[in-house]
């Protein structure tokens, strides 16, 4: 296997892309341009050869893969299911005390609205909205934004992909 030295800021963006997935630059489209570097830049070992006119090829085929659009009905009826889910798991916990409809109140409207913008099917749940989830309720002063945006990521993990695939009729596979 050959090691190429290819500079550390070439794959930076597609690494740490946290939003939703949209079509990025295909950074290798000129091969000879990812191997060229500074002494001064970070470099990575990575085990391929960019300059194999396949592997451009390939990463400009996955970047033109699209989500589909929102559901409305499902976000709906996910969001309906989430905040029945949550309101009964935070009711359980001591530290919510009378602020667990508050509580259930703030991670329903995010998570409703993310599930209207951006959740397209599987692949497509983010970790973002749990985190302000988590930062809201802190930011409002109630109890426990970490363990309720932990309960929220959970049963999304768990329910919001699979729930996907029987609402469209997709087996996933």
């Amino acid at each position: 296997m050959a090691w190429t030295t290819v500079p550390a800021f070439h794959l930076l963006p597609p690494l740490f892309a946290l939003h939703k997935p949209t079509a990025p630059p295909c950074f290798f489209s000129n091969p000879s341009s990812a191997l060229q570097h500074t002494r001064l830049s970070p470099t990575l070992r990575l085990p391929f050869q960019p300059s194999s006119s396949s592997f451009g090829n390939q990463i400009c085929r996955a970047a033109e893969y699209k989500f589909p659009d929102p559901i409305p009905e499902f976000a709906v009826a996910e969001t309906e299911k989430f905040r029945a889910h949550l309101l009964t798991k935070l009711s359980k916990k001591d530290i919510y005390g009378d602020s667990v409809q508050e509580v259930v109140g703030v991670c329903t409207e995010i998570f409703n609205t993310f599930m209207h913008t951006e959740y397209g099917g599987p692949g497509t749940l983010l970790v973002l909205p749990f985190i302000d989830m988590s930062d809201t309720i802190n930011e409002r002063g109630l109890p426990g934004g970490p363990q309720a945006a932990r309960a929220a990521v959970k049963w999304a993990q768990e329910h919001v992909d699979k729930d996907w695939n029987l609402w469209t009729g997709d087996d996933g596979t």
